[in-house]
């Protein structure tokens, strides 16, 4: 198995994203190519012992950053690591792509160079969704701000579909994010997704309130991508909030501080499971070969995890699952 990584994207590139496909090939055992400045990359290789014939370097002199325009710079910087990346995955160089770069960017690459499985209507990101269970998977998180009933179909089909071949959950219960949990709520869209939902080859299991998502009430959770990111980045703001408070609360005083020393391991527990480097990434479920989006903030134990996610994704072979299924649907 042969994974492209792009050297060049996220916050912490290139230094953590080096280190991280470093670690993956010391602990996964496969095979890399980071895509990037050559230069830079090799020099920061250089501090680290790694199977030499295991990592190769495909050289990219361009940078697509946060502040580009998602389109125009896949269309327009052609020699940048994002675009070299996914052109090599299209060709069949690599089994799967993993950047922490521009989401904007990388959703419209997956969309113009490697394409849509067929059938397909757009594109989604799956984010991990952290619950008191376990996990769910949010579909849609932020790739489609405008979507139809149907979209919203095909998320929910993609999401049960990865949850039950990646993460080994059986028969996986879907919900869709509404304001009320009766039939008949909610907007034109997502009354119409309703039904569409209901009659699917799901595990449909209605509509699930705010309130609900952190309940772990759902295994896929299904809404438009722009209810999904607004869902995603409020939770992840609460539970920074929560925790700075916690942290100030358990450092007040001593008698806080002896309670914080006995509740060390409980919560450094928690606090894992609500890291989202623990999880890596956000697939991109719907495009003809794996792609996973790793956290713009990304370090190296993230980038290893979102390495660790891509070899679960193509093993499980969840394209052509997909693809099977889309078209069985439609």
């Amino acid at each position: 198995m042969k994974i492209i990584v792009d050297g060049m994207g996220g916050d912490n590139a290139p230094q953590d994203i080096v280190q991280g496909a470093v670690q993956a090939v010391n602990e996964f055992h496969i095979d890399i190519i980071i895509v990037g400045k050559e230069k830079v990359i090799e020099k920061e290789l250089d501090k680290y012992n790694y199977p030499n014939e295991r990592i190769e370097v495909l050289d990219a002199q361009d940078i697509i950053t946060n502040e580009d325009d998602p389109a125009m710079a896949i269309r327009r910087k052609k020699d940048s690591s994002m675009v070299v990346g996914l052109r090599a995955l299209k060709e069949g160089i690599g089994d799967g792509f993993v950047s922490a770069g521009n989401t904007g960017a990388l959703l419209a690459g997956g969309m113009l160079i490697v394409k849509r499985i067929k059938g397909v209507d757009r594109a989604a990101l799956a984010s991990v969704y952290p619950n008191l269970n376990s996990i769910s998977l949010l579909v849609d998180a932020g790739a489609n701000v405008d979507s139809k009933p149907d979209y919203l179909r095909q998320f929910a089909l993609m999401g049960s579909i990865y949850m039950e071949n990646v993460m080994a959950i059986n028969n996986p219960k879907v919900g869709l994010v509404n304001i009320g949990a009766e039939e008949g709520k909610g907007n034109q869209l997502v009354k119409e997704a309703y039904y569409l939902l209901k009659d699917a080859n799901i595990n449909f299991i209605g509509n699930l309130e705010g309130r609900d998502l952190p309940q772990g009430e759902a295994d896929v959770i299904v809404c438009d991508g722009f209810a999904g990111n607004i869902v995603l980045k409020t939770t992840e703001g609460v539970a920074i909030s929560l925790f700075s408070q916690l942290k100030e609360v358990l450092t007040s005083n001593i008698k806080s501080k002896l309670g914080a020393i006995l509740l060390q391991s409980e919560l450094k527990s928690l606090k894992s499971q609500l890291d989202y480097r623990e999880y890596g990434g956000a697939p991109l479920l719907g495009t003809q070969k794996p792609i996973v989006k790793a956290h713009g903030s990304s370090d190296a134990y993230a980038i290893k995890n979102a390495i660790g996610q891509m070899i679960s994704f193509i093993n499980k072979d969840v394209i052509n699952i997909i693809s099977k299924n889309i078209s069985v649907e439609d």
